[in-house]
């Protein structure tokens, strides 16, 4: 992550932040059932759809490992040396 990405993710976190709290204070005037109903659980309901994002991308990833043939080619690399490793120190490996 350069330095200006890393600026520009501050500045919106913060500006996200500003008009959060400038909402849950109420000092932007809305209509009465956004401000006591939705405005409250917006944390919440941020949190919750970014795990599920991460899930969700964690899962496709998962999924998709066998189309990654090099890295396929390395862990199977792996795993015959450890194999390999574990006849040398006697430990039956099938």
């Amino acid at each position: 992550m350069t330095r200006a990405q890393q600026t520009v993710s501050i500045g919106l976190l913060f500006a996200s932040t500003q008009l959060y709290l400038a909402l849950f204070l109420q000092l932007i005037p809305l209509p009465s059932i956004i401000s006591e109903e939705i405005i409250p659980v917006l944390p919440l309901w941020a949190l919750v759809s970014f795990g599920s994002y991460l899930l969700a991308k964690l899962g496709y990833g998962v999924l998709t490992f066998n189309d990654v043939p090099e890295a396929h080619a390395e862990l199977m690399k792996e795993i015959d040396l450890a194999r390999e490793d574990l006849r040398t120190k006697g430990v039956e490996v099938d």
